[in-house]
């Protein structure tokens, strides 16, 4: 059972992750690259002048190309984080269907959801994905926020799922909680990109996010009821 459970997380880890990948390379790494310009005063979007050349987004993809070794790295940060996830994710799932919880491809792709909701989409609202060069709050504070935001989404969620009683009601408690709160800000905004390019690549991050999530919930699903049922 160990072993099953091991083999179908790292499959789906593995192409869950593969697939992240793509999707960044294709979506949000050109913006990265664009907004690495801005950050090291090659581009800035104060033109002093009209005649200013202006480069879309788009154009930074030949990028690419360049500095090999770091979008391998990437790649396999992709591979080891999804991988990890995946083993979470099925623990959670088969603690859950030994309560009474059937455990299928549709609720993996729930699983999934929820997951996003909880690691992405809910630390989103207070702390958004930033592209390179935006000025912030002192990081440790953020790393705080949104670990305390992603433990209280997690368990939220599962008290509304789980729960009985006032248990759900207490997980929305939860789900608000860090919002009541607030994330780490500065009194002031300071903006070296273009804030439609740091628009694109937070609407292209969560997005990235949700579809690899989507996908690592349905995968792990699968792959471990396939050998169940058989």
């Amino acid at each position: 059972m160990t072993r099953h459970l091991l083999t179908s997380a790292l499959l789906a880890g593995l192409a869950a992750g593969l697939i992240a990948a793509l999707l960044q390379f294709w979506l949000v790494t050109p913006l990265l690259l664009e907004g690495e310009l801005y950050e090291s005063g090659i581009r800035s979007h104060f033109a002093a002048s009209l005649d200013a050349p202006v480069q879309s987004p788009a154009g930074a993809a030949e990028g690419l190309t360049q500095d090999l070794s770091r979008h391998i790295m990437t790649a396999g940060f992709n591979l080891v984080a999804y991988t990890a996830f995946a083993l979470i994710l099925l623990a959670a799932m088969t603690f859950a269907e030994r309560f009474g919880h059937p455990l299928g491809a549709r609720s993996g792709i729930v699983w999934g959801v929820c997951g996003f909701f909880a690691l992405h989409l809910a630390p989103a609202v207070g702390l958004p994905p930033e592209l390179p060069g935006t000025i912030a709050a002192e990081v440790e504070l953020r790393q705080v926020w949104w670990l305390a935001t992603a433990a209280a989404t997690a368990l939220g969620l599962g008290l509304i799922a789980f729960g009985a009683g006032l248990l759900p009601a207490i997980g929305i408690a939860a789900l608000a909680l860090p919002h009541l709160i607030g994330a780490p800000h500065l009194d002031t905004y300071f903006g070296i990109a273009p804030p439609e390019l740091a628009a694109e690549f937070v609407a292209r991050s969560l997005g990235v996010a949700a579809a690899s999530w989507v996908v690592l919930g349905w995968l792990t699903a699968y792959f471990f009821t396939r050998k169940t049922e058989s």
